[in-house]
């Protein structure tokens, strides 16, 4: 292979492989849906795209199905003209998974699964392994921001950190060495269409660990492992479990713990990033790591120095007198976690929240529980459903949610056009922008208009 060719080429996940390739020194090029700061990133990093669905497009080195690879995206719909073209030349098309599970065959892969707090877990314990004598590659499934990117390559570690995502049941072809599950509690219906599909898909995953390898598990999953024989369990959580947090301090904006663990307790680990939900994230990181030799040393400066990813509990401005942050948790138990983490951090303080629900069916699915997830913060300002992938479904707005808030939470609606000039007329305390739609591009604007005043 010559060259290799991605069609949802500005997806997080898509643009790490890119850059894998393009560090390889192949021609990369692709096809997104429309512009944005990662896709021009990578435009200046070398890879070639187009905006329109038109096969006049694809560059000539990307045209030959013995030297060109086509990587695409589940949320490519099957009529696209591109891939229609490239599955009637008989070229290699292959998911974004199947091609992070022929790297987890070729290296060591400590992949991180579950509905939420995978992408957290995963880029902390890529930063742990990264600047620790053990080393690592990693795809993530967010901008590090320690590293300015989701991609990070080493020319001499055997492991690679891999955000195993779920949907599409993607994560079925890898093959860890080792994976955290961070959480089972069912999402993505739409694919699944129950429950219990849902976290047998889990369970299956559990099937693919390689002998010789672990399992970490949060405690209190509903979901059911089935481990090979001679691959190790552990369990870990906040408070309980064989990796577990004890001596929890937080104060002055700092947050310290110690940290039990089967191999060595870790003493006087401090967050880099100070938020409660990232302890719980952090024991995960922190066992894997410890798991592939990483020293109580390197995990406190791992941790010490961990700064977060964007869109995870990322401020944008942190003054005195205004807060302002977004948060990609799109998953009634994220906005759970997150509400509960904000009232922890902001216990005296006024906390609004503008929720751009993502997608009809997960609206569909969980509108209550995202009323009740949200009616732990004072006010709640909603906006229309970022479709995504989908249509329309009748009778699935926004409203949904909106009706079922609890008594005494201020609400209100808003079209996502007219977010900057409410906040113009208004004066907020702690705001948060919540949600995995496209709202969070008007978030350094809104801290702007906010700090301005």
């Amino acid at each position: 292979m010559k060259a290799v060719y991605f069609i949802g080429a500005g997806g997080i996940g898509m643009s790490a492989i890119a850059r894998y390739f393009m560090r390889r020194g192949m021609v990369v090029a692709g096809y997104d849906k429309t512009p944005s700061k990662l896709a021009e990133q990578l435009e200046h990093e070398g890879m070639l795209i187009h905006y329109e669905d038109n096969v006049e497009l694809i560059p000539m080195a990307c045209r030959n199905p013995q030297e060109c690879l086509v990587v695409y995206t589940p949320a490519i719909p099957q009529e696209h003209s591109e891939l229609q073209f490239f599955r009637q030349g008989g070229f290699d098309i292959q998911k974004r998974a199947q091609v992070l599970g022929t790297l987890t065959r070729e290296h060591k892969g400590l992949c991180v699964a579950g509905t939420h707090g995978k992408t957290t877990t995963s880029t902390m314990c890529a930063h742990i392994m990264h600047q620790s004598a053990a080393d690592c590659n990693a795809f993530l499934g967010g901008i590090s921001k320690n590293y300015g990117t989701n991609y990070i390559l080493s020319d001499n570690s055997d492991y690679v950190v891999i955000e195993a995502d779920e949907f599409d049941r993607s994560f079925h072809w890898l093959r860890p060495w080792m994976t955290v599950i961070t959480s089972s509690d069912p999402d993505h219906l739409d694919i699944y269409g129950t429950k219990e599909a849902y976290l047998e898909s889990f369970r299956h995953y559990t099937t693919l660990i390689q002998p010789g390898g672990a399992l970490i598990i949060h405690t209190g999953l509903e979901m059911k492992a089935d481990v090979p024989q001679g691959v190790r369990t552990y369990t870990y959580g906040m408070e309980e479990g064989d990796f577990h947090a004890k001596n929890v301090r937080i104060e002055n904006g700092e947050i310290t713990f110690d940290m039990v663990s089967p191999i060595e307790n870790v003493t006087g680990v401090t967050l880099g990033q100070p938020v409660p939900i990232n302890i719980d994230n952090g024991i995960g990181a922190m066992a894997m790591a410890q798991l592939n030799g990483c020293t109580a040393e390197e995990l406190r400066y791992g941790m010490k120095t961990y700064k977060g990813v964007d869109r995870r509990f990322d401020f944008a401005l942190r003054t005195p007198r205004h807060v302002v942050l977004s948060d990609y948790a799109h998953h009634p138990k994220e906005i759970y976690q997150s509400a509960k983490s904000m009232r922890e951090v902001y216990h005296d303080r006024h906390i609004t929240a503008i929720f751009q629900p993502h997608l009809y069916t997960r609206t569909r699915d969980f509108y209550e529980d995202f009323a009740a997830a949200l009616s732990q913060l004072d006010e709640v300002i909603l906006c229309d459903i970022y479709p995504a992938r989908e249509k329309p479904i009748p009778g699935v707005t926004s409203q949904l949610i909106y009706d079922r808030l609890k008594p005494g939470v201020k609400k209100s609606m808003v079209h996502k056009e007219d977010v900057l000039d409410l906040v113009r007329n208004r004066d907020f305390d702690v705001l948060i922008i919540l949600g995995a739609g496209d709202l969070d591009n008007y978030v350094t604007e809104i801290a702007r208009i906010i700090e301005a005043k």
